[in-house]
């Protein structure tokens, strides 16, 4: 049969009423198929079928493939109280109230939605008196039965799903003597219930985020110490994809693509993983060796190159081979192992593999990292030093094969997703959270979020004195402090004429308690030189009356000479402020960018910096400016101004009226440097039409804040006043 490969499958009888299929490899012997329905509707009573010379499960007769409506686990298994309206089912739309008996408490939500992924809104409704027992009532999830009533130390309690519900989270869980229940709350699921990205926000971002800096946390209850590490720590995380092809092809790039999300977003942060990367099917395919990065033979470009020229192991290989990995680690690291934490992502829907179960390599794995610790206390102390996620993807998942492969302490480990075309944006929100502070120059990817979250440092300044208003821009440097140029103010202006708008969710305007210009701004300096308007030194910091609540869109940018921003470049050792400007000023041409003010907040606008060789052919164009009658350019032009302008190499955007005192930027991975303010310009190029790019001749002239270095840290690093909190400046 020239080794062709037959099979009786065919598409009678495989249609579904209300949805769509798709096959993974025609009608041949192996093909998947997978069946779609619209949201709200989920596939039944298979989810998808696979062909094994005829389809498996066989197509019924009478029971006639179709897409349902989705349905919610029954909440009528609430105790000490009563649950409106009774009714047989409840399906996506349906709302339930809850009410409790006399002389019992309500805890958890009043009213519930059935949603369109097969789960209640709200919380878990408790009707208790919660007054003779160690631990508060556990509660019973809609679907559940619970044996167990004593909540007091040592007492268990058990979770049982009904019907064909499954049980996800702690099947056990017991009361400690500190009144909280070991384990995780349980839910029961159908086979069409599933996460959505804003719950694995929620739950995997609460222990991620905090493995993301060496600060210490300041609240030792919240999930994320699970996998903290300390600043002589090492983190090492290791992450599989299943390209099996019972995973559809999009899932796996959507996967791809969160993981490319998730390893940007880390390099941003002051920790700098060690990371295994696999994706396996049949056999494994092995993207990155974490052995590379113990001999420093990997960096993070490398990383994302290999992971973006894959383009399509079994999973107890997978773990083999993770812990195969970690014995070598082990051996090298010798006593530093007790202070490696260890991270797994799996992404797999656990089925169409072969090689039995990997519960044993788990089991070996934890050994491992728990040092084969009996005593309970030490174990759990261990525990933290472990956190195994899976993300189980794919048409049809193997819930129970799953779920014993999960590790960790504090929060959820498994999560059922539908679909991971969010994921990615998923892992940005997680990562860039309010809550990890004292990183400056986060942001979100452009492209996909809000100004405030594309560049949550900028501000607008009015300063209302004589006249019509004075507008600028300015850049929050510090909780307390706004930079922005000194020409923004004149003689005269107070603190209560200027204002600074920046939302931070406590009101848009702030109020200024003073502004300090730098000691050597002095715009008439050199009128006797022939420069009507001298711009040196052109820069202030504005003292806001009360700090701004930091978040995920108001943060600082990194300014220079901090060991903020050795930090935020990765920077090892003891590094300069030399080192710094050689790091972010490099080249003859080098990329930069500032804000102007839009039809609907701000843009984003592109220049050259031209330095070195290329500077003196720059700043001549400085002798054509209005009210400068000098042949010398560096008599305008110090080399305290960084110059761009053009249409050499690259046709510069200019600076338009209300740009001034804005940040002039230089972006890496999700990490924003000053290194510049907005100061002057030869030309007034800019029309209402918007037209704002450079002409041959027309240039503008930025103050370069590695020459003003003193100013800033004689204000941001004042560390003889307990006002406000300071920056840490390099000695050099």
């Amino acid at each position: 049969m020239g080794g062709e490969v037959q099979s009786d499958c065919t598409e009678d009888g495989i249609g579904i009423q209300g949805g769509s299929y798709t096959l993974t490899k025609q009608l041949q012997t192996g093909s998947i198929l997978v069946y779609h329905c619209p949201e709200n509707y989920y596939p039944y009573p298979a989810l998808i079928r696979q062909c094994h010379d005829k389809w498996t499960p066989t197509p019924k007769r009478f029971i006639h493939q179709s897409c349902r409506l989705v349905e919610c686990p029954d909440p009528n298994v609430l105790d000490n109280g009563d649950v409106s309206p009774p009714q047989e089912r409840y399906y996506v739309g349906n709302e339930t109230t809850y009410e409790c008996y006399s002389g019992y408490t309500r805890r958890g939500s009043y009213r519930r939605v059935c949603l369109s992924n097969g789960k209640w809104s709200g919380r878990t409704p408790i009707c208790s008196r919660d007054t003779a027992g160690t631990c508060a009532d556990p509660g019973i999830p809609p679907g559940a039965t619970r044996t167990g009533n004593i909540f007091d130390f040592n007492y268990e309690v058990k979770y049982h799903c009904n019907g064909k519900l499954f049980l996800v989270g702690s099947q056990t869980r017991v009361c400690q003597e500190n009144g909280q229940w070991t384990g995780k709350e349980p839910a029961c699921y159908y086979r069409h219930t599933y996460d959505t990205p804003l719950e694995v926000s929620e739950a995997f971002g609460s222990a991620i985020r905090q493995s993301l800096t060496t600060l210490e946390s300041t609240d030792d209850t919240q999930e994320g110490k699970s996998i903290r590490i300390s600043k002589n720590g090492t983190l090492n995380i290791y992450i599989a994809v299943d390209i099996s092809e019972s995973i559809k092809k999009d899932q796996i790039e959507k996967a791809k693509d969160a993981i490319l999300k998730l390893i940007s977003k880390i390099s941003s942060f002051s920790v700098t993983p060690n990371y295994e990367i696999v994706f396996f099917a049949a056999r494994e395919f092995e993207i990155v060796n974490i052995l590379d990065f113990l001999d420093d033979g990997v960096d993070l470009s490398s990383v994302k190159k290999k992971l973006n020229e894959f383009t399509v192991a079994d999973l107890t290989n997978v773990f083999k081979k993770f812990h195969e990995k970690m014995a070598i680690i082990k051996i090298r690291a010798g006593e530093a192992f007790k202070e490696h934490r260890h991270v797994f992502l799996i992404f797999t829907d656990g089925g169409y593999n072969i090689g039995g179960s990997p519960v044993p390599t788990v089991t070996k794995i934890k050994n491992m990292v728990y040092m084969n610790h009996t005593s309970q206390h030490e174990n759990n102390n261990r525990e933290d030093y472990l956190d195994i996620y899976v993300f189980a993807i794919g048409a049809q998942i193997l819930d129970h094969d799953l779920q014993p492969l999960t590790a960790g302490t504090g929060g959820q480990h498994y999560f059922r997703m539908k679909d991971i075309k969010n994921l990615k944006k998923t892992f940005d929100d997680i990562i860039d959270e309010g809550e990890v502070q004292g990183l400056c120059g986060l942001h979100k990817d452009i492209g996909e979020d809000t100004d405030r979250e594309k560049y949550p440092w900028y501000a607008f300044i009015i300063v209302q004195n004589e006249g019509p208003p004075r507008k600028c821009f300015g850049s929050l440097v510090a909780p307390k402090f706004v930079l922005t140029a000194a020409h923004c103010f004149r003689f005269g202006d107070k603190p209560r004429h200027v204002t600074v708008e920046i939302n931070d969710g406590q009101g848009t305007v702030k109020k200024v308690i003073d502004f300090r210009e730098h000691p050597k701004y002095d715009v008439g300096a050199k009128v006797n030189e022939g420069v009507k308007e001298f711009y040196d030194y052109d820069v202030a910091l504005i003292q806001l009356e009360e700090a701004v609540r930091i978040s995920s869109s108001v943060r600082p940018i990194c300014i220079p000479c901090t060991q903020e921003t050795s930090d935020a470049l990765q920077l090892v050792g003891a590094t300069t402020c030399k080192q710094q400007e050689e790091h972010l000023l490099a080249g003859h041409l080098e990329k930069l960018n500032f804000l102007t003010r839009g039809d609907s907040g701000v843009r984003e606008k592109d220049v050259f910096a031209k330095l070195g060789d290329n500077r003196k052919q720059c700043i001549i164009h400085a002798l054509d400016a209005p009210g400068v009658n000098t042949t010398d350019p560096e008599v305008v032009v110090t080399e305290n101004f960084l110059c761009t302008g053009g249409r050499s190499h690259h046709r510069d955007h200019i600076a338009c009226t209300g740009d001034s005192g804005g940040a002039v930027f230089k972006n890496y991975e999700h990490r924003t440097i000053q290194v510049g303010v907005v100061s002057w310009g030869t030309k007034d190029l800019c029309t209402t039409s918007g037209t704002d790019e450079s002409d041959d001749t027309s240039r503008d002239f930025h103050i370069n804040l590695f020459r003003v270095v003193p100013f800033l840290k004689s204000v941001l690093g004042n560390d003889t006043q307990d006002v406000y909190a300071t920056l840490k400046f390099l000695n050099k």
